[in-house]
């Protein structure tokens, strides 16, 4: 017999009272939602463990996958890292506080800005993503190996469904 899980009692519950409807799609969406919960958990405690939130790990992998010379304009920060101006500005203005980022002036545009790793942000950032890598390693060994590359080319089909051609 198969174990339920609590998705797999809510759909029984809306089988029962709403026989007319399918809760199937419920098994998918409703476990996926579930996981993403538990795994953000499990991606946070190693955050934090190098003194870092979501947030600022997720800005300072961006920068520090751009390459040499570790800089990119703001806006391209929130763009890469899906979030608004605003929450950038803020983000950006804890890891100044840190010492793990500077704000620069772009070239001859007095305007522009670009954020930029320091030295103890890269070590901080590699440091963490090591640590970030191993933990994620753990966490898909749970499924078997041979799963593994299938899941991940479905739900990038179905990522790619709600995503744009590079972004």
């Amino acid at each position: 017999m198969e174990p339920k899980d609590h998705v797999s009692r809510i759909q029984q519950q809306w089988a029962k009272q709403r026989p007319d409807l399918d809760p199937s799609p419920q098994g998918i969406i409703g476990r996926l939602h579930r996981l993403a919960n538990y795994l953000t958990e499990e991606l946070c405690m190693v955050y934090a463990a190098h003194g870092l939130t979501e947030a600022e790990f997720d800005v300072l992998a961006t920068l520090r996958r751009a390459g040499h010379p570790f800089s990119l304009p703001p806006g391209e920060l929130a763009l890469q890292t899906m979030v608004t101006t605003g929450a950038m500005t803020k983000r950006i203005d804890k890891l100044v506080a840190n010492g793990w980022v500077t704000r620069e002036q772009s070239g001859d545009d007095r305007r522009g800005r670009r954020i930029s790793l320091t030295a103890s942000g890269r070590e901080k950032i590699d440091q963490a993503f090591t640590a970030h890598m191993d933990n994620e390693k753990r966490l898909v060994s749970q499924l078997p190996a041979a799963d593994r590359p299938v899941i991940e080319a479905l739900l990038k089909n179905w990522l790619a469904h709600y995503e744009q051609p590079g972004s």
